[in-house]
């Protein structure tokens, strides 16, 4: 089962994995159903989770159920615990939107949920982030999750998320980054996909974010806080959500 899950993720475009997704899930997570670890946006529990990754494959990460990663059940986590999220009244754009929470966020009453990508078979409306058919100050929430490190012109696309958030909004804007690097490297010669995947972990990225991170989005007029939210957790419920400990949520708010 593991081997047939990581020959899907080489061989198959995302696109195509988001449609197949919807009916292999059911049998996933009836395969793993179990009492170990537990998956709190469903709530459903498992005796293991997926592996999951293009290049350096991560073992026990991936839900049966709602195939989060350690990053979305981390940021559930902060938004059901430390946010309104799920009680205000919110217009919410959402980056290629995460199957994780794509249909629950769709349900949701209090939010008038917009999605946006290129090619994601999720998006209401096909755009391009670095010129967005939005006007200024649409949206009170943004998320833009592991997005900005497959665009070459990421200084654009943050541009345009500030530009259309809210004054008094807040936008989530992950991305995989590596805080043992001062600064963020990339490489435009850089083109073979292999190449790729070896330097910036996956085939279609074109940068490993360092811990400037958070000073290159404060540069475009945001407030930055770097949460780590894993710190309010014990070492047990770290292991029982599956949590990648230390990991740093990067919020971003408008001033009113």
């Amino acid at each position: 089962m593991k081997s047939l899950f990581k020959l899907a993720l080489k061989l198959f475009p995302r696109p195509l994995l988001i449609r197949l997704s919807y009916w292999v899930r059911p049998f996933l997570a009836w395969w793993y159903r179990g009492n170990t670890y537990t998956d709190p946006i469903d709530g459903k529990s498992f005796r293991k989770f997926l592996p999951y990754g293009y290049e350096n494959s991560r073992e026990n990460v991936l839900s049966p159920s709602t195939l989060s990663l350690e990053r979305h059940r981390l940021l559930w986590l902060w938004l059901k615990n430390e946010t309104k999220f799920f009680s205000e009244s919110l217009k919410m754009l959402h980056f290629a939107p995460e199957q994780a929470f794509y249909k629950r966020f769709r349900k949701m009453k209090n939010l008038t949920y917009t999605t946006t990508d290129l090619n994601s078979p999720l998006a209401d409306i096909h755009a391009d982030i670095c010129d967005l058919p939005f006007e200024n100050e649409s949206f009170d929430v943004i998320f833009c999750n592991h997005v900005l490190e497959h665009i070459p012109n990421h200084q654009k696309a943050v541009q345009e998320i500030f530009r259309i958030l809210k004054k008094g909004g807040f936008a989530v804007l992950q991305v995989p980054q590596d805080l043992k690097l001062a600064k963020t490297f990339e490489d435009n010669s850089i083109t073979d996909p292999k190449e790729r995947a070896k330097i910036f972990g996956q085939y279609d990225h074109v940068r490993v974010y360092g811990s400037d991170y958070f000073d290159f989005l404060s540069s475009f007029g945001f407030r930055v806080e770097a949460i780590d939210y894993t710190q309010n957790f014990s070492a047990q419920e770290i292991k029982k959500y599956a949590l990648a400990k230390g990991e740093i949520l990067p919020v971003v708010y408008k001033a009113s």
